[in-house]
């Protein structure tokens, strides 16, 4: 994506973290290098200790930013959804036309990311990386009612409602734009994980884009 958010600092819920990783360089190079760890060797097998050895830094001072590896896994999934948040308001604004201003959610939402250079330390193409593979396990645990009820999924929700509201622009009598914005998100980013790992049940290679198809849905499922 293209540079947009140079005068715009995204905020995340301040239960998430101990000390916000922004107001320090340790902590940003915390966020920096966790998103690299994650992507490489996964969520599973990532741990705060092998994090400090990757920054030289003691696994103590980690936690004085997160009490552990769940929280930090909700907050850079909770920064992804609020980048995404922005980039979609930032886009459709000025838009008049709900079919166009529909399309141009989607994109985002579905397109292939690309680092955004005004984050020097966060490489928003490896976070969708994890966002695809890593996200689910953020919620699919014992205590996501309870998270839920904290408010910690609140960026992911505000990003389904705002393709609602879009897709009630276009049709308002349709009576399932919850369940089709959500389909569309959760979709796209399974799509992305299919053409990757399962190559045989999707119709898009590895490179290919998904966006025209989750435009399509939207659209002869709404006109």
């Amino acid at each position: 994506m293209k540079n947009l958010i140079s005068n715009f600092r995204i905020t995340v819920h301040d239960k998430l973290y101990v000390k916000d990783p922004e107001t320090s360089d340790l902590g940003k190079k915390i966020i920096q290098h966790s998103i690299l760890l994650i992507d490489e060797i996964g969520f599973e097998l990532f741990t705060f200790k092998k994090l400090g050895e990757r920054i030289q830094s003691n696994e103590s001072s980690i936690y004085r930013y997160f009490e552990n590896k769940h929280k930090l896994l909700l907050y850079l999934s909770s920064w992804y959804w609020a980048w995404m948040e922005y980039n979609i308001v930032f886009t459709t604004t000025n838009l008049q036309n709900p079919v166009e201003k529909l399309e141009k959610a989607i994109e985002i939402i579905t397109q292939n990311v690309s680092d955004d250079l005004s984050t020097p330390h966060i490489n928003e193409a490896i976070l969708n990386h994890i966002i695809v593979s890593e996200f689910t396990k953020t919620f699919l645990t014992k205590e996501v009612d309870e998270e839920n009820k904290e408010g910690f999924f609140i960026v992911y929700k505000r990003v389904i409602l705002r393709i609602v509201e879009i897709i009630q622009e276009v049709n308002p009598a349709y009576k399932y734009a919850r369940t089709l914005a959500t389909t569309i998100i959760e979709g796209g980013l399974h799509q992305q994980f299919v053409k990757k790992h399962f190559k045989t049940i999707t119709d898009f290679n590895p490179t290919d884009n998904i966006s025209e198809f989750y435009i399509d849905l939207a659209k002869n499922t709404l006109l």
